[in-house]
């Protein structure tokens, strides 16, 4: 649906010009949720504007569908992109109704005064998307008579309501309580995904993206770095820093012993491993070119009856599981996920290993994690 190519945006200021937006690359597919995830500053916000139409890139192209909106001597301007906005906190018109800020995004053949046909199709259009996004009823009231995620509710249906190709939504549900936050983002996906509709969604977090994403492109410094589905995204990250980004993660110093192909066996902290040559990067500035940076997920480490030697140095309760900070004997950090009901208390003596193969949790088989092969039979 949207095909970006190498566009930079530069805005002038002292004591040196911003460079927003480097040479970004981008594919928002039909039918799909895109988010661009990325720490404030990186250009996220800059993209969605050019997107939208409300910016014009210095260089390179944005196609919306088969038509160039934006590139060498073409600029299509925001009203005729066909494109859906909903923005922090819904930006509603707070004089008129819930109707009225509905209605106000149809096209304006829809409101003349005289054309009776027309203004029953308009009801009947707001009285649809209300209903779509649960407030049937909620036509005749004001914006502040309704709560954070009424308004965010009534944003989308302004949005929706003129079929636009597609909905680019900017950080929604970040001036929501965290219970909220969740409630609504679960039922803006099922919502997008019954309408079949297309969107862009900007968000910094993380878990926002992985949740409700098709496809995640994450971004850092004005550029691109990576993207995917949120799954290989989070299980592949292309460096340490989008690892860190996309989640928890652990570094480890190792050595490569050897290896053939994709898997590479490496003597670390936790003994002598085989992994995926995709899990490690380069080293901690030793110069030794077979030192290397191995790069974890806490949920790929397991507290167990042996292995190695660590002590608890701190520890994260979230109800359902919990994060445990390990320090082995050698002073290397690890962090760990767990069931919250089995979380050691501070200073427990423990064992950790990594997680191969299939191992039971709780009397389920869990598969290995991605990262991992299997760890060799020297270290077992």
């Amino acid at each position: 649906m949207f095909r970006v190519r190498g566009v930079t945006r530069v805005f002038p200021s002292r004591p040196a010009p911003v460079h927003a937006l480097r040479g970004v690359d981008l594919d928002v597919r039909r039918g799909e949720l895109t988010a661009v995830l990325g720490a404030s500053g990186c250009g996220k916000t800059t993209l969605l504007r050019a997107l939208a139409g409300f910016d014009r890139p210095d260089a390179g192209t944005i196609h919306l569908g088969d038509t160039l909106v934006a590139g060498p001597g073409a600029f299509v301007r925001p009203e005729h992109r066909n494109v859906g906005i909903v923005a922090q906190e819904g930006a509603l018109f707070p004089h008129l109704s819930v109707a009225q800020n509905v209605a106000y995004g149809l096209p304006d053949g829809l409101l003349s005064a005289f054309n009776f046909v027309a203004r029953r199709r308009r009801r009947a259009r707001v009285d649809e998307m209300l209903e779509l996004v649960g407030l049937p009823g909620y036509g005749d009231r004001r914006p502040d008579e309704l709560s954070g995620g009424q308004q965010q509710r009534v944003a989308l249906a302004r949005a929706l309501a003129p079929a636009p190709s597609v909905i680019l939504l900017d950080e929604p549900f970040s001036a929501l309580d965290a219970a909220l936050r969740v409630e609504l983002r679960e039922e803006v996906r099922d919502l997008l995904r019954d309408v079949q509709a297309t969107a862009v969604l900007v968000t910094h977090d993380q878990s926002e993206a992985l949740s409700l994403a098709d496809h995640v492109a994450l971004m850092r410094d004005g550029r691109v770095v990576q993207s995917g589905t949120p799954a290989d995204v989070y299980a592949r990250p292309v460096d340490p820093a989008a690892a860190a980004f996309l989640g928890e993660s652990v570094e480890i110093p190792c050595r490569v012993h050897g290896g053939d192909g994709d898997l590479v066996e490496v003597d670390c902290p936790l003994g002598r491993l085989r992994v995926l040559s995709s899990a490690l990067f380069d080293g901690l500035g030793t110069g030794a070119t077979d030192d290397r940076t191995l790069v974890l997920r806490p949920e790929q480490l397991a507290i167990a009856d042996d292995g190695t030697p660590a002590t608890v140095c701190a520890t994260s309760f979230f109800g359902h599981d919990g994060l445990v900070r390990l320090r082995v004997d050698d002073g290397t950090p690890l962090l760990v996920r767990l069931d919250g009901r089995d979380i050691p208390p501070v200073g427990s003596a423990v064992h950790v290993r990594a997680i191969t193969g299939a191992a039971e949790a709780g009397g389920r088989v869990r598969a290995a994690p991605p990262l991992f092969a299997e760890r060799t039979r020297s270290s077992a």
